[in-house]
């Protein structure tokens, strides 16, 4: 993983990297769009990097939600959980000041990527895995799964979708 020093983008970048693969493609694409996402962060730009990014996530835990709940991933509700723990971090954030300093920007990039790294690398590989033989199974020996109603999680409820 490599961390720089990168002009006008202050510190602590981190990079997509192989290694960050769960072989879902959909998910694969949407974690790196959101490292991109963090990578944008700085002073200048930083209410609306932050909007766009809160927005993204909206939009990736609730397609990575809905493929774990369509796919029976039996660690979704302790899943969703983690993502429900990190809008509550980032909200408080978010709440604590209204100036965008170039500390502050570093010390909301750090801990998103953090996040992400950590996230990534203990929680949605581990899906990925799940996933990938699950349906291989699946595919061997289908049976209909039943489509359950889509849930409203955290971030819905922040941002008043429903």
């Amino acid at each position: 993983m490599s961390t720089a020093t990168d002009k006008g983008h202050g510190s602590f970048v981190v990079e997509w990297r192989e290694g960050f693969k769960t072989g879902i493609g959909q998910v694969d694409g949407e974690h790196q769009h959101l490292f991109a996402l963090v990578k944008q962060l700085d002073r200048e730009n930083a209410q609306q990097a932050v909007d766009e990014l809160l927005e993204y996530v909206v939009t990736h835990f609730t397609n990575e939600q809905a493929l774990m709940e369509s796919s029976g991933y039996p660690d979704f509700r302790a899943h969703l959980a983690l993502h429900e723990q990190l809008a509550s971090q980032v909200t408080e954030f978010l709440l604590s000041g209204s100036e965008w300093t170039d500390e502050r920007v570093h010390e909301l990039r750090k801990f998103l990527n953090k996040w992400l790294v950590g996230h990534i690398l203990t929680h949605d590989l581990r899906f990925g895995q799940w996933y990938f033989e699950h349906t291989k199974a699946r595919a061997a020996n289908p049976s209909p799964v039943p489509v359950r109603p889509q849930r409203v999680g955290w971030f819905d409820r922040l941002l008043g979708r429903r």
